[in-house]
């Protein structure tokens, strides 16, 4: 059984990581990635339809690696500033785009 599971979860990442090659833009995977997780987290899912979802298929999709570098580059630049505006905007933003997801979730269901 828990086989079974794991080659879900690889499917999973594979067809995340498939889209996302597709949608060149961190913002705009991150955005689709917040909401939709926002979305789901709000269902009473099983844990391996859980696990499939949010940790395989959401992890790959949205990839947090692609902002890191973004912010390493603004960091290398030497203006902390941007840096620290960019960081705070990254992360407001995409909590509060999971909140919205989340509250669809509830207005629907």
């Amino acid at each position: 059984m828990k086989i079974k599971i794991y080659i879900y979860i690889l499917l999973a990442c594979y067809i995340a990581s498939f889209l996302r090659l597709f949608i060149n833009n961190n913002f705009i995977v991150s955005i689709i990635g917040s909401l939709l997780f926002g979305f789901f987290i709000d269902k009473r899912l099983s844990y391996s339809i859980e696990k499939i979802i949010l940790s395989g298929f959401f992890s790959c999709f949205t990839s947090f690696s692609g902002f890191i570098y973004f912010l390493y580059k603004v960091f290398n630049q030497g203006d902390l500033m941007k840096f620290i505006i960019f960081c705070n905007l990254i992360i407001i933003i995409n909590l509060l785009v999971m909140y919205f997801g989340f509250w669809i979730s509830r207005k629907i269901t």
